[in-house]
């Protein structure tokens, strides 16, 4: 069913849609939660679900079911996006500091598009047409803002399942959520580059200091983290390619090297989530069939 306009320009929600709003309400409190740990205390939990609800109600007006991905899942990241936002609009940074890091963003994003990895400081310097003091003095800044932190681990996928759904204090929907960001999550790291993945696996997985791992690779620590950020953006937008489309940046050269490279990996965390569901269908079968029958008691009594 399609949704409708009022008189005053302002879409309104189809009953169905709006029972995604409101059955699904508890999933803004918990994003809050999750969020609210990594902010400093004086900001109003309030506003923040006041912003997370508009991010549900934005998320049932442009969920599209034929995309296969649950509602919470989806819905989950809107609220995100919403909430991170609002802080946004509200935060200490002046408009200029906060303008000249969005421009930043924007470089790398496109010096990793067009180079294929993380780019050095110097080059994203160059590209902005600053001195590498004063990208330095505008990281320095950007740094100190309290929206910082949750960029980073949005921006780097670096974000938990739990910190989206608290799937502890949820019912049969949040560990099904939970399961299927997992199954993504382990496809997007089993589809890495090998070095890539030997980077993410170690430091994350593993628990591996930078310096180990660049000593086991003959590469200094510095590259380990140009490759870690590489392969993190890569995961971001490997997974947002299904569950969040829209989000994933415009290749700015269609067809070229790197488009194909991410293409490439794309379709393989397709692929390798798709054998992850057929490996969990497969141990769950066998689990029910190893599990002992019970007796019947039919016939038995005397």
């Amino acid at each position: 069913m399609q949704n409708s306009t009022s008189s005053g320009g302002k879409q309104t929600l189809s009953s169905e849609k709006q029972l995604l709003v409101t059955s699904n309400l508890a999933l803004v409190g918990y994003v809050v939660s999750g969020l609210a740990m990594k902010l400093p205390t004086h900001i109003d939990r309030d506003e923040l679900r006041s912003a997370g609800l508009e991010g549900l109600v934005q998320a049932a007006h442009s969920f599209a079911e034929d995309r296969g991905v649950p509602f919470r899942h989806f819905a989950a990241l809107r609220i995100r996006g919403a909430i991170m936002d609002d802080l946004r609009r509200n935060d200490w940074a002046s408009r200029s500091v906060r303008q000249a890091g969005r421009v930043r963003e924007q470089a790398v994003d496109h010096l990793i598009a067009t180079l294929g990895s993380a780019p050095k400081k110097a080059e994203i310097a160059e590209y902005m047409g600053v001195s590498i003091e004063e990208l330095c003095s505008l990281e320095a800044s950007l740094s100190r803002g309290s929206v910082l932190s949750l960029d980073a681990d949005a921006a780097s996928g670096g974000f938990s399942s739990k910190e989206v759904v608290d799937s502890e204090s949820g019912g049969p929907e949040d560990h099904i959520l939970e399961s299927e960001f997992q199954t993504y999550l382990r496809a997007a790291v089993t589809a890495l580059p090998d070095r890539l993945g030997v980077v993410i696996t170690r430091y994350f997985l593993q628990g591996h200091a930078m310096a180990d791992i660049a000593e086991d690779l003959g590469v200094t620590e510095s590259r380990v983290s140009q490759l870690r950020a590489e392969a993190l953006v890569l995961m971001r937008d490997g997974m947002n390619t299904h569950l969040a489309p829209e989000e994933v940046p415009v290749s700015t050269r269609p067809g070229g090297a790197v488009d194909r490279r991410r293409s490439a990996y794309f379709a393989a965390v397709a692929e390798n989530r798709l054998m992850g569901l057929d490996q969990r269908l497969t141990e769950e079968k066998k689990a029910a069939a190893e599990r002992p029958l019970q007796p019947s008691t039919a016939g038995m009594a005397s």
